[in-house]
């Protein structure tokens, strides 16, 4: 009897080897995970990866996933970000000044007072993204794609904004004023609450409407499309 209750005792943990042993031989999702402890490189997956506070400046980042990494108070200044994919990232009081940045992925990030004055970001997108009080002056975001963006009080003081489109973002006390750019601006949709645009000509922007305007702060010298007017009295006309 002892020998067959030895028996059964060694078949029941074969049989358990041969369910846990698949579990070691499987890639799990830790092991396949981003290596959070690499240095900064090109094509580096710092994924999901904790980096809040660190000084990282002119990093080679060109191609990376930085998707939902924590990059929150970090200094990026004059790094290469080009193609990168940041989608997700927390971005809250880090600086990107100087970088270069163009085709990367700044969609639904959160960038509350970043930094991003003097980047270049050609045809990079931040669709969906929380950049209140954002700092984007003299940066080029030429074809830039900001569709639902929250822009609340961001400053493009003396950007390049050529082709970029505003479709549906919130541009409410947005700083536009100084602005550099040619041909049509999209603002379908786009809320223009207090929004500056004194001086700007946007004569050839598609998809504003009246009570966009009616709402947004301009002067003499803001250029309308055909058949919008300048309201008889702009509401920043005193401030």
């Amino acid at each position: 009897m002892e020998r067959i209750s030895n028996a059964r005792t060694g078949l029941r943990r074969v049989a358990m080897m041969a369910v846990l042993l698949p579990a070691f031989l499987v890639p799990t999702a830790a092991t396949s995970a981003a290596n959070c402890r690499s240095m900064p490189g090109p094509g580096v997956d710092w994924s999901q990866c904790g980096k809040s506070n660190l000084l990282l400046p002119d990093s080679q980042l060109d191609g990376a996933n930085l998707t939902d990494a924590d990059l929150n108070a970090t200094d990026l200044r004059n790094s290469s970000l080009i193609g990168t994919n940041l989608e997700k990232a927390a971005l809250i009081r880090s600086s990107l000044a100087g970088s270069k940045a163009e085709k990367a992925n700044f969609a639904r990030v959160e960038g509350y007072r970043t930094i991003f004055a003097g980047m270049s970001a050609h045809g990079a997108s931040f669709a969906s993204a929380e950049l209140q009080r954002a700092d984007f002056s003299g940066a080029d975001l030429s074809g830039a794609d900001f569709q639902k963006a929250e822009l609340g009080r961001a400053n493009f003081t003396g950007a390049t904004i050529t082709g970029t489109r505003f479709t549906m973002a919130n541009l409410a006390r947005v700083q536009l004023a100084g602005v550099k750019f040619e041909g049509p601006l999209d603002f379908s949709g786009a809320f223009l609450f207090l929004t500056r645009i004194e001086g700007l000509d946007l004569s050839a922007a598609t998809g504003l409407k009246q009570w966009q305007i009616d709402d947004a702060c301009g002067d003499q010298a803001t250029k309308l499309p055909a058949g919008l007017t300048a309201p008889a009295d702009w509401p920043c006309k005193h401030d």
